[in-house]
Formats: structure tokens, C-alpha cells, sequence
């Protein structure tokens, strides 16, 4: 399998019908064998239920649930877990992550030989707290870190599952 993206869900019933008819849509038009793995944290709106509805209706969907919530770090790590793929790629569920990137971040990683590529998120939706935190920590993770990404926060983000 060429590609497994990983997505945490909490309360995301809405986004999700369309998140996975995107991703669908470009993999196939790009011949990119892949599986979508979402994984419910624990949400308290029907987020189970459209994921159920989703995965009996598509081999390539698994649909994993947590009954409370954990945080998006413990669903990332179930979801690569539970992956198959030799890229791996994580996006929020909350459509802010462009489907239409995967098939130009995975080339970069296959073809042009990156083991990671980060997403970075031009236009931001968040509130205003969000986004001055968010360059705060960017700004202190790439003075420590010597980390020389734009946006370590993005949700989306593209790895080889084999290092």
C-alpha cells in the first residue's frame, strides 16, 4: 500500500463525509493505493456514527474509537499504529488540511528522497489566542530546536512509515 493518512477526529460528524470523499477523490485520480484511518476521540456529538456509516461503505476507511477523550497525540499514535502504508500522512479532520497536496507531498518523500514534509497553514481560521500562541511556540520551538520548519503545528504532515 502506497499510503495511509491518519486522522484524529473529536466531534468532527460534519467534516468527515467530505474529508473522506476528497481524499478518495485525489488518490484515485492519482493512482495512490491507500487507506484513510480516522480515529474518534472520544467525541460526545455523532462523529461514531458517520464513521461507522463510512467504513461499512468503504474497505479503505477504518474507523477506530476511543470512548472518551484522549487527546490528539493518542489518537496519531493508534492511528500509525494501525497503518499499513509507506508514507504516512496526518491531517486534522476539520477540512483546514488540503486533500489536493498528497499527491505532491508524497512524491517529494518518494521520489525526491525527504523522510518528512510539513504542511503549513498560509491562512490560518483559528481565534486570534490560537494564532499568537501558535507563532510563539513556532518561534521557541525553531530557536531550540534548531528546527527550520515554518509551521510546526500544522495538522498535516507526510513521513515515511520505515526509518
Amino acid at each position: 500500500m502506497d499510503l495511509s493518512v491518519v486522522v484524529p477526529a473529536f466531534n468532527e460528524a460534519e467534516s468527515l463525509p467530505e474529508l473522506a470523499e476528497w481524499v478518495d477523490r485525489v488518490c484515485v485520480s492519482s493512482s495512490i493505493d491507500y487507506e484513510l484511518i480516522i480515529i474518534d476521540d472520544g467525541s460526545s456529538d455523532n462523529t461514531w456514527d458517520v464513521l461507522r456509516r463510512l467504513s461499512e461503505g468503504n474497505r479503505k476507511i477504518k474507523a477506530l474509537r476511543f470512548r472518551r477523550n484522549y487527546g490528539k497525540a493518542a489518537a496519531l499514535q493508534t492511528g500509525f499504529e494501525a497503518s499499513a502504508g509507506e508514507v504516512v500522512i496526518t491531517m486534522d479532520a476539520d477540512l483546514q488540511d488540503s486533500p489536493d497536496e498528497i499527491p505532491e507531498m508524497v512524491s517529494m518523500i518518494r521520489r525526491e528522497g525527504y523522510h518528512i514534509v510539513s504542511g503549513w497553514k498560509k491562512k490560518r481560521y483559528d481565534p486570534f489566542i490560537k494564532r499568537i500562541t501558535s507563532k510563539f511556540y513556532n518561534f521557541t520551538a525553531r530557536t531550540f530546536s534548531g528546527i527550520r520548519l515554518h509551521d510546526l503545528t500544522a495538522g498535516s504532515r507526510h513521513m515515511m512509515a520505515e526509518l
